[in-house]
């Protein structure tokens, strides 16, 4: 059945490929792989491979990556994606020897793909769990750790429809979890090869945290001046990876209360998305990629319409928004959590064990309408100290789950 579905699968893309250039080029990739691997890959050299679904799997997967690379030279890195979101972005990422797509999942490709690289060792990322790949690496005696790995039980796996394709689990070396009720899922059908060592995402952001670089526009946005003398500098609120709903809570609540400056960094930075921010803002607004450091240190509101920034800009906060929470879910909490901050986000955070943690600790604040977040930006405003408060109790939860990364590399058996 699953061979099956992937084949309605690989038809599907194709033709989708025909109307969607996202799709071709994914489509593209993944064609051209093999021969890729044929001209790249050294016969000589030992092979680890990671796999990551998408960009949010690659940031989890890299800790893990340049660690080994650090302390395990004698190995060369395969990376391979298969969304182009985090292949497009990461083609050129020089942590790994070889980056390239993944081929779906057929007998035949893995087989092919397996044959070309014939990898030591692998590492999935979270949720990758490809039913021929596993079988074959099984059935070579190659090590197949899944890192990262979050479980639930209404997941196919715990289901009894899901059995035939659970089995997939079986193939797993080793599981590196992120919670014990992952740990505990396992148990239930037959699985005991698992270890809570958290999530590689927060050894992460402690390493972007550190090679944050200065923004001397944000620096002078925040300050209100560009003479870089001492004295009060304006409250600034950081909203990132928005979507509409989100900027509808936000941008009303800021359209009120001048004694605070916005920063928006919005997950769509395309030229209709900013005009709608623009439309909805009523104070001084500059764009970062179209400002001076003059310019924005008189601005109310600064937008940043570029990418890589982000995690930087978390630096100059006082209180940060991260969005997709009225949608599929939120985005990354951690890189702003990291700089000591009180964390919003939406109602779709139950699938996020950093929000739960976050939550419990009273860092992270969920909110579901306008009303829940103007009361709490309220009681910031009537109490700064509470501010300090919950982003010293979010900066605690990242400090309080860091090392999963050694303790995984501790665990593997590097031949």
């Amino acid at each position: 059945m699953y061979n099956i579905v992937i084949y309605l699968y690989l038809t599907g893309v194709a033709i989708a490929s025909l109307f969607s250039e996202k799709v071709k080029k994914m489509w593209r990739g993944e064609r051209q792989t093999i021969k890729l691997l044929r001209e790249k890959v050294d016969p000589d050299a030992k092979y680890v491979w990671f796999h990551a679904a998408s960009l949010g799997e690659f940031e989890q997967g890299r800790p893990l990556m340049e660690r080994l690379r650090q302390t395990h030279p004698e190995y060369k890195i395969l990376l391979t994606f298969f969304s182009p979101s985090g292949y497009e972005v990461r083609k050129d990422y020089k942590g790994a020897d070889i980056v390239c797509y993944l081929p779906l999942d057929t007998i035949r490709n893995s087989r092919r793909f397996l044959r070309a690289v014939r990898p030591v060792m692998a590492f999935f990322i979270k949720y990758e769990f490809w039913y021929n790949y596993f079988h074959i690496l099984q059935h070579r005696g190659v090590p197949i750790y899944s890192v990262s790995s979050i479980f639930r039980k209404d997941q196919v796996f715990f289901r009894w429809y899901g059995r035939q394709y659970g089995k997939v689990l079986s193939c797993v070396t080793r599981f590196f979890v992120q919670n014990e009720e992952s740990s505990r899922l396992l148990r239930t059908i037959g699985i005991d090869a698992s270890e809570v060592v958290g999530d590689t995402r927060f050894d992460r952001v402690l390493q972007i945290r550190d090679a944050a670089k200065p923004l001397p526009i944000v620096d002078a946005f925040r300050k209100g001046r560009t003479d870089g003398g001492d004295g009060p500098e304006h409250k600034v609120f950081v909203a990132g990876s928005s979507w509409g709903p989100d900027e509808d809570i936000f941008i009303r609540y800021f359209n009120e209360h001048p004694e605070w400056r916005l920063i928006i960094a919005p997950h769509v930075i395309s030229e209709d998305h900013l005009k709608q921010i623009l439309s909805k803002l009523n104070r001084k607004t500059v764009r970062y990629t179209q400002t001076t450091p003059e310019e924005a240190a008189q601005a109310e509101c600064l937008i940043i319409d570029c990418f890589g920034l982000l995690s930087s800009v978390y630096n100059y906060g006082d209180v940060a928004y991260v969005g997709g929470g009225f949608g599929v879910g939120i985005h990354n909490v951690l890189e702003a959590a990291v700089w000591s901050m009180p964390v919003f986000f939406g109602p779709n955070n139950a699938h996020f064990q950093e929000a739960q943690w976050l939550k419990a600790s009273q860092g992270g604040i969920e909110i579901s309408s306008y009303d829940d977040f103007a009361a709490m930006m309220n009681r910031f405003i009537a109490d700064p100290k509470l501010i300090e408060e919950r982003g010293k109790a979010a900066a605690e939860v990242v400090d309080k789950h860091t090392g999963a990364t050694e303790a995984i590399l501790k665990a593997v058996r590097l031949k």
